[in-house]
């Protein structure tokens, strides 16, 4: 469900770019990525299932929408530029262990150390959602 939702979503935020800035879209979806990511650690039962499937949602359009701003205004330095983005996405390759990690212990942050392992993408999500207001005022000013 989550990987159907995701690609639904894909079409309907894609659509959406066409009245709303990249980087406020962008800003929105890590906010409410950031909310499903504590609905599922604080939440029991099926909401808390529900708001860990809403994490896809709100995730797919992050990457083309950070890919696309962070190579705006890049011109002929666009190959390089696109090279390192996609090698950045190497540093993502550590988050599962590092979550992994954070599973094998006891508990983790005052919850469970599977639920607490979810603090990982919070964090993540609240650098994008920096970028992504950032993005926004630069567009705007």
């Amino acid at each position: 469900m989550a990987m159907v939702l995701f690609l639904g979503s894909r079409f309907i935020f894609t659509g959406m770019l066409k009245f709303v800035s990249p980087g406020a879209l962008l800003f929105v979806l890590s906010v409410a990525a950031i909310a499903t990511t504590l609905g599922a650690i604080y939440i029991d039962g099926m909401t808390g299932l529900y708001s860990l499937v809403g994490v896809s949602i709100c995730m797919s359009l992050m990457f083309p929408t950070i890919y696309g701003l962070a190579l705006g205004g890049t011109g002929s330095d666009a190959k390089l530029g696109s090279a390192g983005l996609i090698l950045a996405i190497v540093g993502g390759a550590f988050m599962p262990r590092l979550q992994g990690q954070i599973m094998d212990l006891d508990s983790f942050m005052g919850v469970s150390a599977t639920r607490g392992s979810f603090y990982l993408p919070v964090i993540c999500f609240v650098v994008i959602t920096a970028y992504g207001l950032l993005c926004f005022k630069k567009k705007e000013a």
